[in-house]
Order: C-alpha cells, then sequence, then structure tokens
C-alpha cells in the first residue's frame, strides 16, 4: 500500500508529455483513503455483526447485509493495484536497483507483521492470525521486486495473462501435490495450509492473481506520463471495457468464475431466481478467495471510472479526511483492527453479551449465539471508528510529510 504519489521523468520514461502537476495525484490518495474506510465497514460487521450466516449465502441473505459486504468487495483489488502504482511512482525518482531492494524489504516486512501485530489484533493470540491481505501484500511486492527488472510490456502481458487464466487451474487441488499441498494453497486455493514446523493457518489471500493485480497497477502508473486530457480517456475506455466484459461473462456463464464447490464461498454460475431480489444477488456474487476474473472485472472496471471521475472533477471538501487516510494506509489499517476489537470488548458488557471469546480468537472460533448487533449498530461503530481514526492518522500524515526518515517510507 505504497502512498508515494509524486512522479518525476527519467531516462527511461515514456517520453510523451510532462508528468501531471503533483495536486492532481490526489486522486489516488482520494481512492486510497475511500478504499480504507470501506474497508472498515466489513471488519466492523466481523466483530459486531448477530448474523450467523455469511452475507453471499443465497439461501439467507438479504439487500442490506449483501451490499453492506459487497461495496467492501472493492478494497481489497484496489490495495494491491494502488501498491503497484504506488511502487511504480517510487522508482521514478529512484534507480532499478534501489526500486527492487524496497520492493522485497517491504515485503518481507508486511509478512512479519502480519503474522505477529496484524494476527495478534485480529485474535488477541500471540499465535493468531492467517494469511491475510498485508502477507499476500507483502509477497507480491517480494514477486515484484523481480518482475520490475523486466520492460514495461512484458510486465502488462504477464499480469494480464496471469489474471486472464488463472481460473483455468480452479480444478487443481492440493492434494494432488502431496506434501506441497500447503504450497499451492497459498498459491491459488482457500484452506488450512499446514507449513513444516507450523501450526495449520487459514489462506484467505493467494499469491495468484494478486501479483497479477499489482503488476497492472504498476503499469498504470505509466499513464502518469500521459497529459491528464488523454489519460482520463483511458481510463474511461479501459473501465467501460472492464465492467461490460463482467456483464458479459456473467450473464452467459461463459468464463471466468468457479463452480460451487471449489474451496469458495460464492454460488457460482448465475442464473434466475424466484426473486428479483436473489437474482440481482446472486448476479454479483463472484468468487474472491482466490479471486476470478469475473470478481476483478466487476470490481476494477468501476473502479477505473471513478478515478477518471476523481482526476476530472474539482475535489469538494470533504474528500480531505480520504486523502489523510489515503496517505497512511498501513498505518490506517492497523490501527483500525485494534480499535474495532477492542471496541467490541468494551460495548459487549454494556448490552450484557459474553466477552471471553473476544480474548480466545474472536469469531475464527465461532460467534456465540446470544452475541452481536443488527446493521443499524454495525454502521454506528463503523462511524465512530473512522471518527476516532482521523486524528492519529492525520498527524502520522503530518509526521511523514515533515520528516523524510527512511522508516516512515515503511509504515
Amino acid at each position: 500500500m505504497a502512498s508515494h504519489t509524486s512522479v518525476s521523468p527519467s531516462a527511461n520514461s515514456i517520453s510523451v508529455a510532462a508528468p501531471p502537476a503533483a495536486g492532481r495525484l490526489a486522486s489516488l490518495d482520494i481512492m486510497r483513503g475511500l478504499v480504507m474506510v470501506i474497508m472498515a465497514i466489513d471488519h466492523t460487521r466481523d466483530f459486531f455483526t448477530n448474523v450467523p450466516f455469511a452475507p453471499e449465502n443465497l439461501k439467507f441473505t438479504y439487500y442490506s447485509l449483501f451490499f453492506t459486504r459487497w461495496i467492501t468487495h472493492f478494497c481489497a483489488p484496489l490495495f494491491f493495484f494502488l501498491a503497484g502504482t504506488g511502487a511504480y511512482f517510487y522508482g521514478r525518482r529512484r534507480t532499478p536497483q534501489a526500486l527492487s531492494r524496497f520492493l522485497w524489504t517491504r515485503g518481507l516486512w508486511l509478512i512479519v507483521l502480519e503474522f505477529t501485530v496484524v494476527g495478534f489484533a485480529w485474535t488477541f493470540l500471540v499465535r493468531g492470525g492467517f494469511f491475510g491481505v498485508i502477507w499476500a501484500l507483502g509477497a507480491s511486492m517480494v514477486i515484484m521486486a523481480v518482475w520490475i527488472r523486466m520492460p514495461l510490456p512484458w510486465i502488462a502481458s504477464l499480469s494480464i495473462l496471469m489474471i486472464a487464466t488463472h481460473d483455468l487451474v480452479d480444478r487443481v487441488r492440493p492434494r494432488q501435490f502431496g506434501s506441497f499441498a500447503w504450497l499451492w494453497t497459498i498459491l491459488h486455493v482457500r484452506g488450512l495450509a499446514v507449513l513444516p514446523f507450523q501450526i495449520p493457518k487459514l489462506v484467505l489471500f493467494q499469491i495468484v492473481p494478486w501479483v497479477g493485480v499489482m503488476a497492472a497497477g504498476y503499469c498504470l502508473g505509466a499513464l502518469y506520463q500521459f497529459d491528464g486530457s488523454r489519460r482520463n480517456k483511458i481510463l474511461v475506455r479501459l473501465g467501460m471495457v472492464l465492467t461490460m466484459a463482467f456483464i458479459l461473462l456473467r450473464a452467459t456463464n461463459l468464463y471466468g468464475n468457479p463452480p460451487v464447490g471449489l474451496g469458495g464461498v460464492s454460488q457460482g454460475d448465475w442464473h434466475l431466481q424466484p426473486t428479483v431480489e436473489k437474482t440481482v444477488i446472486l448476479f454479483l456474487d463472484v468468487e474472491k478467495y482466490p479471486p476470478s476474473l469475473q470478481f476483478l472485472l466487476m470490481t476494477m472496471g468501476p473502479s477505473l471510472l471513478l478515478l477518471a471521475w476523481l482526476e476530472k472533477s474539482k475535489l469538494p471538501r470533504w474528500t480531505d479526511p480520504l486523502v489523510t487516510f489515503g496517505r497512511v494506509p498501513l498505518f490506517f489499517y492497523v490501527l483500525h483492527l485494534y480499535l474495532i476489537h477492542l471496541l467490541a470488548v468494551a460495548v459487549a458488557p454494556l448490552f450484557h453479551q459474553p466477552v471471553a471469546w473476544l480474548f480466545h480468537g474472536a469469531f475464527f472460533g465461532g460467534t456465540p449465539d446470544d452475541y452481536g448487533h443488527g446493521l443499524p449498530f454495525v454502521y454506528l461503530m463503523w462511524v465512530i471508528t473512522v471518527v476516532i481514526l482521523y486524528i492519529p492518522c492525520r498527524w502520522f500524515a503530518a509526521l511523514k510529510q515533515r520528516r523524510k526518515h527512511w522508516w516512515l517510507s515503511y509504515l
């Protein structure tokens, strides 16, 4: 989630136009900030919900619950995509060797954070946690440290190939690899990975195709060598193509989403349901773990259209807090998990609900039957979380702007 947004030309840049003014790139910070705030909805729901089933469960779900979950699907793709774009900008002012070193060291740092600080935030257990988004971001950065040595067209081709074709191996299962089953799990399968000398851990975020999404974001950075008008047209056209491709593939069930029973949580193919509500929900319920081609088309198409709109529009003042959050995304991420978890601990006794389970793995061990709240309360806790986080995030963003210590770029 690199947050560097300044661009400077270099000898091997695409020399078609001067880079845009730094102020124009506030759009990228707003996008980062927006996805951080939206992400907090999902995690607040995780800790406060009283719903005993997944929001994607077609048998029980309903509009408000499903769309509370669905809107957060845009977050992970943009995490990886904008991290790649940030890496491209970081590299414009540095040598390829310096960029490569930054990527693999930051990547390893994120992996360590996932299984220590972040894992503890989720579970309040020293050896808790799972293969989550921070781990996958870190692993993707380590891989990108090698990929960025290739010409940009090669990176773009590899990215498109991985995103478009990875669904072809959905039926390959970990057990087919024997003692290396754990490796295929962390590469491409949702499930438990039993690593050598480690306790089993749940793999939610795999490496494939997320590293391809990060590489696509890296290639997007090259568009910022074009003038704003030309870049905007490309973003709009690309966003429209991706969105229409999703509608076509989903409506025809032609390709791009795994069938039911392959370890994910989606309902597989789309078909008409008894009600309009269920039909719409099923149409939008595509696989996230790992993200299918349809999932990435559904999320990245509208995201590029929003990015184009943000660049073309005069930014209103209410976007200022989003800029702040977007400049310190990792800081926000770590703090919001601890804050939400502690809020859950503080609120439970007030409603005479069980609290001990929140110190022993939280919802990964199952939510007690007499615990939780409805969606209005979940949204209230979400608003409180975002408001409280603005103060420390504004302080840290100002600190990063005042001081240029090398270690700040890792936070």
